[in-house]
């Protein structure tokens, strides 16, 4: 069963412009076929570009270990140089309804 997901990072650069693009591009290429959209939020400050990544939507994962391999696994060398913080929550489906637990 799929888990309700939701993920947020914090991208850092030294400003050389077209960041929230290039992050927007790493993302697409590591949550290819995962069901997950994201909003990215750019500023620039004191010569550096911040991009922050809000990440949500259903995936397989049933835990944030899980998640955390996955990207381990994945994850393009930019997005590890570039990813200064992050923040996930993992929420597995239940079985049965939400009324009574069982069916």
């Amino acid at each position: 069963m799929n888990s309700e997901t939701y993920l947020d990072f914090c991208f850092i650069r030294k400003a050389t412009g077209n960041f929230k693009e290039e992050i927007n591009e790493l993302l697409t290429t590591l949550f290819k076929g995962v069901r997950l959209n994201w909003y990215l939020e750019e500023k620039t400050e004191d010569g550096i570009e911040i991009v922050i990544a809000e990440v949500k939507g259903m995936s397989k994962w049933q835990s944030e270990d899980e998640t955390i391999e996955y990207i381990e696994t994945n994850a393009d060398k930019a997005f590890w140089s570039y990813l200064q913080g992050y923040k996930m929550y993992i929420y597995p489906a239940k079985k049965g309804c939400s009324s009574c637990g069982v069916n």
